[in-house]
């Protein structure tokens, strides 16, 4: 339907969504960066496929997944979601009033329009390898596709009516059957009308029936066309529910689709068109489920569950014990009263019977086999009447507080553990259970009946038990014919095919099948009244799907939501929810109703929202790192591997079916493998030989496992297994002594971490400590004895050592001490305070000094002086004449008590005892500060004479008073009347002591309370200001005995405010208000309060406004405002702020918006007066925010923000901040759980292209003379914006054009002004939003003033002509004459101008075509080897090895042909050539010169000592270098290092000058180097990357030049690049195409196609290439070489040569004989052969005189009229410029091959670039951010110098170092315009382009800028990348030089480079000597040696060589 012919049409349409296949399916990439929320996640999305449309059904196959979406069907590979095939079905012609076409007898007369396809049924059926598919078109027509390849449609229904057919029916075309619309009308025919199915299908397939559901969309329902009248053309027979015959293989096509059992019966289930209005059918989903197995419970059974499981009334009292049949379950929801406004919707379970028991016994045991593929499509038996067995029951999902959730969702049929009560008292054990999960939300009866996008409704989780409704379905059933009950049950008597109205009592035994099944003497179909009720298991709004899963003793439950979230809740066997996580799958999608898991791997979950399917794996267990984490997260799928100590899915661990290999979360965390280490602390002294380890938790037994201890650093030791009966004990050696980790400087203790290593694996660990007690007492000097007691650990204190030990037996003989108490201690006590410098005497009392029995000790204050101790007594010491030392204001120094024998041994002074030194001189400025010391002990006094602070040392006097206080500063200057404003004040002299001020401090009379803890004395008060009566001013003073007084003036003023503006803003808050008054800037702490509670934000201030943003509120109300000065009472309470209903947004327009953005999106909605500001940001693709207008209460206008990373035409969710405040739809319901209030975007901005405009005939000048009107007609490619007139700007310059008429392909626009302006040119643009085009120049012609002066210019012409008339009278005929003969030109001149134009557009529009067809080369790419490369890259022209003659080696191509001479290059591998008698000297010396090369030290100096010779010239330079790339090739990373610092040293000359202008020219030898080390590290690139496109564009320029004439001498050609070498003549050339034959080049003869004009040189070259196509260049004969004969007859035969003794002359000259010359004709036979008597009379063509020839044109110069021909003359008058459109020709004819080869150049290939320009591009960055160049430009400048102008440019231009070819001089010439436009390219410099530009620049002008974007973005993308570190960059270089270790000589390099030594000895020994480091090695003397060795054999070696 459709095919393959509908998706090519799709595509040449151009929907408004890119077809697959090309455009968008890139998008699938870029759509995967999508950010997620971050953290750890329980749920990973592993693969995802994005639809174009939105999706509508998805499905399972084996290893596929098939996705239908609307108008397109795609298979895709299973795991990886990659697309295997796709299908378009649509858009097609149709209308709901018709016939499906296929119905061969139908005939419409309703006008049909293009439908889109929505898919309503997506089934596979693998028995017969179908797909089943079904959509809206064609009153829901089926397809039936094959599931390997759903482009094929396996079955061609209807029969005989299609084109295709049927696959895999042998072949043989069916003759056509009859066809009725119930056989078409399969689904709903609506895009918002349900369809739900199944296949149902036997053993074989055989009678495989298809069960459908789907809503009634006929006349009278709300899917039905409203404006029609007639009759429902679907004829009312399509029934709701119907199985129809699915044999599609083998079966009668008769009856494929009809729902008839036998001829007189129908399978239907169809409501009575009468009732259809009451019954409103929606089908979630269709399923099949086996029964429980178990019939009613016997009497025995009930005995066994006592009293309280009573059978209902009327049942029989036992059931037989059987095997339940399959049964086919329909979930829907159905509105009992559409006319009902409150009547709900009702939530459906109906049954249908499948099969009997007896077959589902026989095929059983194949079941089991089938595994989860038995559950999709269960065998069936012999179908019953569909509505025989039918049953339905309402489900309902209420709280216990009466919450109901009336419309079903979701819904999943599983099993799971349950706890169903208890046994004895006691819970009975947890027994699986088959349960029905649904998703129910509370639904009204509008949004049950609405379409469109959900919104977050309500919802909930429900459980029901499938023995439950089995239970209550077979009471029914006996309540209805044994004991009827109304209230029970109810026979559905608006069922066509039911029996009867009511139930009936029936003196009959119902069978079990009976019961669960019905039978055709029962009535039938039933509906039981009382619902199955249950219980909430969890809540939360929004949910739209659910699927479960039972693991490990958890239900896991997995729940889809409208904001695309995927919900993942683990619930225990009572339904309690232990665990839940979230991921987003696709952000504002909802997921669809249906979750699948995967057949094959049900560790992973495929779930469909609006625009992709994702495949999501349902675990992350990786993410947690450690057993407890992994278990503690209580998810079911997840357990610690233990062996493997990692967290794991229970099948990806190793032997996780065998006990405590695999610990699952339901176990515990207690079940963690731990271990406990016996001991666990341990002496460093004690020798230990092992410990004992006791492992806990669940752990395989590791008996017979290798096994070890694991200390770390490698060090590991032998374990074993100690055999327990309980626990597992592990012995292990002990780490050896040697190997202890060292202490830590401040610890006693060093921890040493171990684990138990198994197999290679640290399964568990634990940590022991190693103690040292003699470190305590050295850690803690001045307390070690107390230390020593209070470790840790066991420590002893030996007095007689004084020190800490491990071992009590250590210090026997010493006094044993108990405990801390015991030790001698300093018992602190205060010192007066002493001058500094003072000397003093310091008495210390011990404690416990008795265990010291008066030890001679020392004093120590912290000092390098030392002060002798002496006791006084027993328990006492003194330290004599101490004198201590300070600069500081005062310095407290420690007292401590040393052992003079025991140096560092200190009594213990646990409480610091200190002496206090003061320095009057220091820290007193003023009077006051001095003094005021006298509290702190200082006995210092002020010297007025002096004004210093000194010692008292006279004992004089303190004076009572000091001079008055001064006050500088006071802040703030003004405060309010209730005071309370905190006054700085700054000054000197402000009081000794804070009491001095405490009531000292006043303004006027107004006292100010100092705060104590801001005063510092003398210099700063602080102070709280009183309360004044009324407002004045006044000075502050400070009142000391002398009163000090301020400058300033502090000022009591009082606030007003007065009003506030605005007073009503949005409830959400955000406005700002400005508060109105006077005196607004007092006090120093301001609040404005809302409500007297919350706080208004963001303040500030002047002495009249305050500004402030208001703060949120729940509710709409009026609150008060008021300002708070100093904490005070509230001013300004009668401002009320009235907070109203937020502003609310309806819509948008338009939706859609161009890439550049601009676009003005009309924002529609109510409340916006109250927005002061308002901004718009579009996610993901949107590049920032935008600001709003407002122009009314209900109008918002924003400029859609430019799209920065466009995703295709998906929508862009769009969100709005009004006064900086997120909005939020107010309806929106909240979110019951926190985590999962996640903003959903409610609108949406799709992107598309840019429009593009272009001048009626695409023109891009237009002529206009002033003064006329001007109207412009514009076209526009069609585009998907539909943008509107208002929306177009038209300007020419800056002048308007006012827009008449827009369509959409056109826009016609006019100018009413003068166009009158100084510019002959304006740019015509027209501009739509943001985006802004000129589409072509407008051309002035002359303007008015220039025809006034024109007009005086030709009066006084004509004055000065009738002056003169007599004089010109004479010559007026001459005159007449000349000017007839000049008009004649001009026309022949036109004419001819016009045809040269013609042919020139003619040959470009043909030559992309032609060139195509032609250039068929079939050889492959002849590159040169490595070392040929290299050569000739290094020795180009700068080297004297160039002399040396580049020979190629060659094979024999015949034996006419031989072989040419090998290679000769001096520097490729070979024997060095020198005298046997000099070889050991030079083989020494060379030798010990390679070893100094080697030594970067030497090699750097080297190579700066030649640089700085003037005459080491560039050549020289060169030369060096490129003998160094070889010298060092088997050695790249040394070389690389020599490379980077001889280029630091570059960029340190070349910062401090101009830095843009390193690496531009090779003149020293490291750039040269550079060079060389690209072409290394490139040459892979080089031959895999950019090799073929290269020599593609070669190809085709040799190809387009050949096309035209060549003028053999001159060069050039029709055809070219270069202006310079353009044939400037119009020579008719025609083609011939001739048969050659020759023997040579593997081919016999051909037919070789050349021109009429070309020279018999040409013809020969041109029949060389076709011949010798397949061989390199280096083999071909050469021209010379060959001789070309001419069979004219049959007898006679000519050899054909350039000049012979036919040739013509021309104006002197002999003219080349051409093929023309000859009159050889089209078709003609030629011989070649090779000639061993050589032609020497003629040399090269091209080297003639052209004095004597010429081939098709004369040198310009030398013409003159009177020997030109009158051919001649015709030509020459043509003008030369005309033919300059051939090279715009050429251009488009090789555009593309140009395009991929900078496409290969500037493209990084599978995301990584070449290592070498990643690595010397970050070395570049390194380098400028160290010397702080932070110009982008510099950086894009180096980058640029170093690859594409010093590698690149090389390359274009000289194509012979990388292929063995013939690179003519025209082929050169047209490869330096194209190297110029990629330097072009690559630079950062606008182009200044004119008329009188050259050609090469402006050929490629117009592409320039492109490939500038181009070259930044690869230059980027390298940038963004990982850096290399230098271990990678030396792999790779140390893998290129394996690769090409033995391609050179380097010894033959190694003298070359010698020769340079020697001639510059001196001055390299001089920089040798000067260099400290080689000055320090003595290189100078090994380099002397070299010389030595050298200096008598090389130039005598040489000459004899």
């Amino acid at each position: 339907m459709g095919g393959r012919r509908r998706a090519a049409g799709e595509r040449r349409r151009g929907a408004e969504r890119a077809p697959p296949g090309a455009p968008w399916w890139p998008l699938v990439g870029a759509l995967l960066l999508w950010g997620f929320p971050g953290g750890c996640r329980a749920l990973e999305v592993e693969h995802r496929f994005l639809s174009p449309t939105a999706t509508n059904n998805f499905a399972l196959g084996p290893a596929k997944v098939y996705l239908a979406s609307v108008n397109r069907l795609f298979q895709l590979s299973g795991p990886n979601l990659s697309l295997e095939a796709w299908e378009a079905l649509g858009p097609e012609a149709d209308s709901p009033l018709c016939h499906a076409p296929q119905l061969p007898q139908a005939s419409c007369e309703h006008p049909k329009r293009p439908t889109d396809n929505y898919n309503k049924l997506l089934q596979p059926d693998p028995e017969q390898g179908l797909l089943v598919v079904c959509g809206s078109l064609f009153q829901g027509f089926c397809q039936l596709r094959s599931l390997d390849n759903i482009s094929v449609v396996a079955v061609a229904f209807p029969p005989g009516a299609g084109e295709e057919k049927e696959a895999g029916a042998g072949g043989s075309s069916q003759a056509p059957v009859t066809v009725f619309p119930s056989m078409l009308n399969v689904a709903a025919n609506h895009a918002n009308a349900s369809t739900v199915g199944l296949v149902l299908r036997r053993r074989g397939g055989l009678g495989t029936r298809l069960l459908v559901a789907a809503t009634y969309t006929g006349l009278g329902s709300p899917f039905f066309p409203r404006n029609a009248s007639l009759e429902d053309h679907r004829f009312e027979n399509t029934p709701e529910i119907a199985i129809r015959s699915l044999e599609a293989r083998g079966g009668d096509p008769g009856r494929l689709f009809t729902f008839d059992i036998n001829p007189s019966d129908d399978n239907v289930f169809k409501i009575k068109q009468g009732a259809k209005e009451r019954h409103k059918l929606s089908f979630v989903r269709a399923f099949l489920h086996r029964g429980s197995g178990r019939g009613p419970p016997s009497s025995a059974e009930k005995k066994k569950k006592g009293k309280g499981t009573a059978t209902e009334k009327g049942a029989p009292s036992s059931w037989p014990r059987r095997r339940s049949p399959a049964y086919a379950y329909l979930a829907l929801n159905s509105e009992a009263n559409a006319r009902e406004k409150e009547s709900p919707s009702q939530s459906l379970l109906a049954r249908i019977c499948l099969g009997d028991a007896k077959e589902e016994e026989e095929e059983e045991e194949g079941e089991k086999e089938e595994g989860a593929a038995a559950a999709a499509s269960l065998p069936v038996g012999e179908t019953k009447k569909l509505t025989e067995s039918y049953i339905q029951m309402g489900l309902q999902c209420s709280s216990a507080g009466g919450e109901l959730f009336n419309r079903l969702v979701s819904v999943f049929p599983a099993q799971a553990t349950l706890h169903l009560g208890s046994q004895g008292g006691l819970p009975a054990p947890p027994e699986p259970q088959e349960l029905l999960f649904g998703v129910f939300e509370k639904s009204s009866p509008s949004s049950s009946s609405s379409g469109g996008r959900p919104g977050a409704q309500p919802s909930a989780l429900c459980a029901f038990r499938f023995a439950q409704i089995e239970e209550a379905i077979r009471v029914a059933r006996n309540s209805c014919f044994v004991a009827p009950d109304a209230r029970l049950v109810t026979v559905l008597d608006s069922v066509v095919q039911g029996t009867g109205p009511a139930c009936e009592r029936r003196k009959i035994q119902l069978q079990p099948e009976q019961l669960d099944c019905g039978a055709a003497h029962l009535q039938h179909p039933l509906s039981i009244l009382q619902p199955i009720k249950a219980k909430p298991v969890f809540t939360s709004p929004g949910l739209t799907s659910v699927a479960v899963s039972s693991v490990n003793n958890y239900t896991v439950v997995f729940l889809g939501t409208v904001n695309g979230r995927l919900l993942k809740i683990n619930l225990n066997s009572s339904m309690d929810v232990m665990s839940r996580e979230s991921i987003t799958v696709a952000y504002s999608e909802p997921v669809h109703p249906v979750m699948q898991f995967d057949p094959s791997d049900s560790s992973y979950l495929y779930l469909m929202t609006s625009h992709q399917i994702a495949r999501v794996k349902v675990a992350a267990c990786n993410q947690y790192t450690v057993c407890t984490e992994c278990l503690a997260a209580a998810d079911a799928y997840c357990g610690w591997c233990t062996l493997e100590t990692r967290c794991s899915l229970q099948h990806e661990c190793a032997n996780s079916d065998e006990p405590y290999y695999w610990i699952s979360a339901s176990e515990g965390v207690q079940q963690c493998p731990s271990m406990t280490i016996i001991p666990s602390e341990i002496n460093i002294e004690k020798e230990n030989t092992g410990m004992i380890i006791q492992i806990n938790g669940n752990i395989p037994s590791l008996n017979g496992m290798k096994m070890s201890c694991d200390y770390g650093n490698n060090i590991e030791t032998v374990a074993k297994v100690l055999t327990q009966p309980l626990n597992q004990y592990v012995y292990c050696n002990f780490l050896p002594r040697e190997k202890y980790p060292a202490f830590p400087s401040n610890q006693d203790h060093v921890i040493v971490q171990t684990a138990v290593r198994v197999n290679g694996k640290n399964i568990v660990q634990a940590n022991f400590t190693i103690y040292d007690c003699k470190r305590t007492g050295n850690i803690y000097p001045k307390t070690a004895c107390i230390s020593c007691f209070s470790a840790k650990w066991k420590c002893h204190w030996c007095t007689r050592k004084y020190t800490c030990v491990s071992n009590a037996t250590e210090c026997a003989d010493s006094i044993q001490m108990n405990n801390s108490t015991d030790c001698p201690q300093i018992v602190p006590a205060s010192v007066a305070p002493v001058s500094t410098g003072d000397s003093q005497d310091i008495a210390i009392t011990l404690m416990n000094a008795a265990f010291i029995k008066e030890m001679p000790l020392e004093c120590h204050f912290e000092t390098d002086r030392v002060f002798e101790a002496r006791w006084i007594n027993s328990s006492a010491v003194q330290c004599n004449n101490v004198q201590l030392h300070t600069s500081d204001k005062r310095h407290l120094f420690l007292v401590n008590l040393q052992l003079k024998e025991k140096p560092g041994r200190f009594i213990d002074s646990p409480q610091m005892m200190t002496v206090e030194i003061y320095n009057c001189a220091t820290g007193s400025a003023d009077c006051s500060q001095c003094l005021g010391r006298e509290d702190l002990g200082h006995q210092c006094i002020w010297s007025d004479s002096s004004s210093s602070c000194r010692l008292n040392t006279e004992a004089l006097q303190i004076p009572g008073t000091c001079p008055p206080p001064e006050i500088r500063k006071i802040e703030p200057l003004s405060g309010p009347l209730e005071g309370g404003t905190m006054v700085t004040i700054r000054g000197r002299n402000l009081g000794r002591r804070f009491s001095d001020i405490v009531n000292a401090v006043k303004i006027g009379n107004v006292k100010c309370s100092p705060l104590q803890e801001r005063y510092i004395v003398s210099e700063e008060i602080v102070c709280w200001t009183g309360e004044a009566v009324e407002e004045f001013s006044d000075v502050v003073t400070v009142n000391l005995s002398k009163e000090g007084k301020s400058r300033e003036r502090y000022s009591y003023v009082l606030p007003v405010v007065k009003f506030m503006s605005p007073s009503t803003g949005p409830k959400a808050g955000g406005t700002k208000v400005t508060i109105t008054g006077s005196n607004l800037s007092v006090g120093s702490e301001l609040r404005v309060l809302v409500n007297g509670t919350k706080e208004c934000t963001d303040l500030s201030r002047t002495d009249t406004t305050i500004t402030c943003t208001m703060p949120s509120v729940e509710f709409t109300t009026t609150a008060s405002v008021c300002v708070q000065f100093e904490n005070k009472s509230c001013i300004g309470d009668n401002n009320n702020f009235n907070y109203e209903k937020n502003p609310s947004i309806m819509d948008i327009n338009p939706k859609k918006s161009q890439i550049s953005g601009g676009r003005i999106i009309t924002v529609e909605g109510n409340g916006f007066l109250m927005a002061q500001n308002v901004s718009m940001v579009v996610h993901t693709i949107g590049k920032g925010q935008t600001n709003c207008k407002v122009h009314s209460d209900t109008v918002i206008t924003c400029p859609s923000p430019a799209a920065s990373n466009l995703t295709g035409s998906k929508p862009a969710s769009v969100d709005f901040y009004i006064n900086g405040r997120l909005y939020t739809d107010d309806n929106h319901f909240p979110f019951d759980h926190h985590e999962e209030a996640v903003h959903i975007s409610k609108f949406h901005l799709e992107y598309y292209p840019d429009p593009q405009f272009f001048t009626a005939k695409k023109e891009k000048w237009i002529k206009h003379h002033p003064g006329e009107p001007l109207t412009l007609v514009i076209h526009k490619e069609p585009d998907s914006l539909g943008l509107e007139s208002n929306e177009y700007e038209v300007k020419i310059g800056l002048i308007s054009c006012e827009i008449q008429i827009v369509s959409d392909k056109v826009i016609h626009c006019s100018v009413n002004e003068s166009l009158n302006t100084s510019e002959r040119q304006l740019p015509v643009t027209i501009q739509v939003g943001k985006f802004n085009q000129t589409i072509a120049m407008l051309h002035l012609g002359g303007s008015e003033t220039a025809i006034t002066v024109s007009i005086v210019i030709c009066s006084i012409l004509l004055l000065l002509s009738v002056v003169a008339l007599f004089v010109f009278c004479t010559k007026s005929r001459r005159a007449e004459r000349y000017w007839q003969k000049t008009l004649l030109q001009m026309e022949e001149m036109e004419s001819q101008i016009r045809e040269e134009i013609r042919k020139g557009f003619a040959e470009l529009q043909t030559d992309m075509t032609d060139l195509t067809k032609e250039l068929n080369r079939s050889q492959g790419i002849p590159f040169l080897e490595y070392k040929y490369f290299v050569t000739r890259t290094f020795f180009p022209k700068c080297s004297s090895l160039y002399e040396e003659r580049y020979i190629l080696p060659s094979q024999h191509l015949n034996t006419q042909m031989g072989s040419q001479v090998q290679e000769t290059h001096p520097l490729l591998l070979g024997e060095w050539k020198i005298p046997e008698n000099c070889r050991p000297n030079m083989e020494e010396g060379i030798a010990l010169f390679s070893t100094l090369l080697n030594n970067k030290h030497f090699l750097i100096v080297f190579v700066h000592a030649l640089e700085q010779q003037k005459d080491f010239a560039v050549r020289d330079r060169c030369n060096l270098a490129s003998l160094l790339t070889i010298a060092l090739h088997g050695k790249l990373e040394y070389y690389t290092s020599i490379m980077k610092d001889l280029l630091v040293d570059l960029i340190d000359a070349s910062a401090s000058k101009n830095p843009k202008l390193m690496l531009r020219r090779t003149e020293s030898v490291v750039e040269k180097m550079l060079t060389n080390w690209m072409s290394i590290c490139m040459y892979s690139f080089l031959r895999e990357t950019v090799g073929e496109p290269f020599f593609l564009l070669l190809c085709a320029i040799k190809q387009q030049i050949n096309k035209g004439s060549i003028d053999a001498i001159t060069g050039k050609a029709r055809y070219t690049l270069n202006e310079e070498w353009l044939l400037r003549e119009n020579i008719e050339a025609k083609p011939r195409n001739l048969n050659v034959s020759f023997q040579g080049c593997g081919m016999d003869s051909l037919s070789v196609r050349v021109m009429d004009t070309d020279t018999l040189s040409q013809v020969k070259e041109k029949i060389l290439e076709a011949f010798c196509k397949n061989i390199p260049y280096s083999q071909w004969p050469r021209v010379e070489d060959v001789d070309l004969e001419w069979f004219a007859t049959s007898t006679d035969s000519y050899i054909l040569r350039d000049l012979d003794d036919t040739s013509v002359m021309e104006d002197g000259r002999k003219k080349l004989n051409t093929l023309a010359h000859y009159k050889i004709p089209d078709g003609a036979s030629l011989a070649m052969s090779l000639t061993d008597n050589k032609d020497t009379t003629l040399s090269r063509v091209k080297d003639l005189d052209t004095e004597k020839y010429f081939h098709l044109v004369l040198p310009t110069d030398e013409l003159n009229d009177n020997k030109k021909s009158h051919r001649q003359s015709h030509r020459k008058k043509v003008l030369p410029e005309i033919y300059l459109t051939r090279l715009l020709s050429t251009k488009g004819t090789l555009q593309k091959f140009l395009d991929d080869l900078f496409k290969a150049i500037l493209s990084i290939r599978d995301e990584k670039p070449p290592v070498a320009i990643k690595y010397f591009f970050d070395f570049l960055e390194e380098q400028a951010e160290k010397r702080g160049i932070s110009d982008p430009d510099t950086l894009h400048i180096w980058k640029t110098n170093s690859l594409p102008l010093r590698f690149w440019v090389n390359i274009l231009k000289n194509p012979q170092f990388v292929f063995d070819i013939d690179k003519t001089d025209h082929i050169d010439a047209c490869l330096s315009v194209i190297a110029q436009a990629f330097i072009d390219a690559c630079s950062i410099s606008d182009l200044q382009l004119g008329k009188d530009s050259p050609t090469n620049k402006l050929l490629y002008a117009k592409e320039i800028p492109e490939y500038r974007k181009i070259v930044q973005k690869y230059y980027k993308q390298i940038h963004d990348m990982p850096p290399l570190s230098e271990q990678e960059m030396n792999a790779h270089l140390a893998e290129e030089s394996r690769k090409y270790r033995n391609e050179f000589n380097t010894n033959v390099a190694m003298t070359e480079i010698y020769k340079y030594a020697k001639r510059y000895r001196s001055q390299i020994v001089n920089a040798l000597d000067s260099n400290p480091t080689t000055r320090r090695t003595q290189l100078q003397h090994k380099f002397e040696q070299v010389i030595a060795l050298m200096e008598d054999n090389i130039y005598e070696c040489c000459s004899e060589a």
